[in-house]
């Protein structure tokens, strides 16, 4: 019931932003969005990505947000509206409804994942019966797919995050005056 209540909250709070034409309340409903979705992932019992948006979502990009918008106005200029940029929104919503399509069922024992995956993960994480550790060395699954396996993630994710805070930064940065040097 609290899922779907929060959903519900995610789905008001888009709808208004789209609505808006205040870039202030904007970004902060932005923040709020975030929020409501690292509540969402809290529930549905992952802290990882629920911490992930909460610091990144609500908390760098609110403050990005508004540091770009004290160099702009505080509202959002009325345009026309157009319809390629509406297709290629719906084209691209339309191929990812699609590709879900193809997926397993949640839990489903005889997932390709479960096939194929997790029995590899498990035989490089058990001890043979020398006591030797495979492949991880860590004798423990869980913390061998989040310290192995995930980590090439988390790097990844780390390189990306880094990237766009410098690439916001050089954005950001005010050109100097001649008469400043």
């Amino acid at each position: 019931m609290i899922l779907i209540a929060l959903l519900a909250l995610l789905v008001a709070t888009a709808w208004t932003v789209v609505r808006l034409r205040s870039l202030f309340a904007t970004v902060m409903l932005t923040g709020i969005y975030s929020f409501l979705g690292a509540s969402w992932m809290l529930l549905l019992d992952a802290p990882d990505v629920a911490f992930t948006e909460a610091a990144v979502g609500a908390g760098i990009s609110t403050v990005i947000m508004l540091a770009t918008l004290s160099l702009t106005t505080r509202e959002e200029k009325v345009c026309r509206f157009r319809v390629l940029p509406l297709l290629v929104v719906v084209a691209t919503g339309a191929a990812l409804v699609y590709a879900t399509l193809d997926m397993p069922v949640h839990g489903d024992p005889a997932a390709p994942a479960h096939l194929h995956v997790a029995p590899e993960y498990i035989a490089d994480v058990v001890p043979t019966p020398d006591g030797e550790v495979l492949q991880v060395g860590i004798p423990n699954v869980v913390t061998a797919v989040l310290a192995s396996y995930r980590g090439y993630d988390t790097l990844g994710e780390t390189v990306v995050i880094f990237t766009a805070g410098v690439a916001v930064m050089l954005l950001l940065r005010r050109p100097r005056r001649e008469d400043e040097s």
